[in-house]
């Protein structure tokens, strides 16, 4: 029996999910659409999914073969497909990033509450908010004995029975922000919300760690096997590959050490308007650290559900993906880093 490691694909819920978007929640005219979902492939070209089943697989459809699909007018531009094309152009499909984005291009929701993640997903990132929870309630509470593992635990800790007492945690959390009293739920939801995203993408990042590092060392393998060390073109684009790899986790392990320094500094001087600024700093990157880790997860998806395992496939096959599906788009998640805003520490 082989004692080799299968790799699994990275897999969430809907909601939970940094390359699905259920459709459910934009209000269609074609029904049909609102049952089906848009997802990235391994080319990161957005297409409408309308059925997924292990034995009959994917059912995709490209953006622009919808209109005869869904038999629209000929004549005329689908307002549905307006919608489609717009969500098309998205990087990520992670729900903080689709706060904004679907803010900006004025896309419609059914149900804007629905952009929260899963019930499941929020206990699974508690180990990840703790750190965020911890120096909230030293700053509140000082040396008594809290005890706190969620951020749910901080809220209810303003919901103590005794009326009196919880009214004086509320007065002592106004006093250290410097707002009134009737402020702190709205700062705690914010607090609770920024920080919970910041889980989110960190908790992205160190599930795609393992699936680089198989990859990188799969394209050695590459480069020492006698046939296919012939073909520079391939050599070059191994090396382009995996800069290109270490560049962008290099990059959003840099902003990651930049919140955290910007929000130890917040607390050395807790303030409501120096939360604000961690607020502001953290939201700035949210489309470009979802899009640069939904493209980096759809690729090396791609891979392990092909070679699952560091022996499946051979040598030559993994170069010929490489070479197609791998390859192929990676420089639009450069672009997706390139663009981003300048990047500053809290002041």
């Amino acid at each position: 029996m082989s004692d080799e490691k299968i790799l699994n694909p990275i897999e969430d819920g809907d909601m939970d999910s940094l390359f699905t978007l259920p459709l459910s929640f934009i209000p269609f005219e074609t029904p049909a659409l609102g049952q089906a979902r848009m997802i990235k492939n391994a080319q990161l070209r957005s297409v409408i999914e309308l059925f997924q089943d292990v034995q009959t697989g994917s059912g995709q459809i490209e953006i622009a073969d919808l209109p005869k699909m869904m038999n629209w007018p000929p004549e005329e531009v689908h307002p549905d497909h307006v919608i489609i094309r717009k969500l098309s152009m998205l990087h990520s499909y992670d729900v903080f990033s689709l706060r904004i984005t679907l803010r900006r291009m004025g896309v419609p929701l059914t149900n804007a509450a629905a952009l929260q993640l899963s019930p499941e997903k929020n206990q699974e990132l508690t180990q990840y908010m703790t750190q965020f929870t911890r120096p909230l309630i030293a700053e509140i509470y000082g040396s008594e004995n809290v005890q706190v593992e969620r951020f749910e635990d901080v809220v209810a800790l303003f919901r103590d029975p005794d009326i009196k007492r919880a009214r004086q945690r509320l007065q002592q959390m106004a006093d250290a922000l410097g707002i009134e009293i009737m402020e702190v739920p709205t700062f705690l939801e914010d607090y609770g919300d920024i920080f919970l995203s910041l889980s989110y993408y960190k908790q992205c990042l160190d599930r795609l760690a393992p699936l680089l590092e198989v990859f990188i060392n799969s394209m050695y393998d590459i480069r020492k096997n006698y046939q296919l060390r012939q073909d520079q073109n391939l050599l070059r684009s191994c090396d382009m590959i995996e800069n290109t790899i270490n560049e962008l986790t290099a990059a959003i392990t840099g902003r990651f050490e930049n919140f955290e320094r910007s929000t130890k500094a917040m607390w050395e001087d807790i303030s409501a308007d120096r939360f604000q600024k961690v607020k502001d700093l953290i939201q700035a990157y949210h489309i470009t650290i979802g899009g640069v880790l939904c493209g980096l997860t759809v690729k090396m998806n791609a891979w392990v559900r092909l070679f699952p395992k560091p022996t499946t496939g051979g040598p030559v096959k993994r170069s010929e993906f490489i070479m197609s599906d791998i390859r192929q788009g990676l420089n639009n998640i450069t672009k997706i880093e390139d663009s981003a805003p300048m990047m500053a520490s809290l002041a």
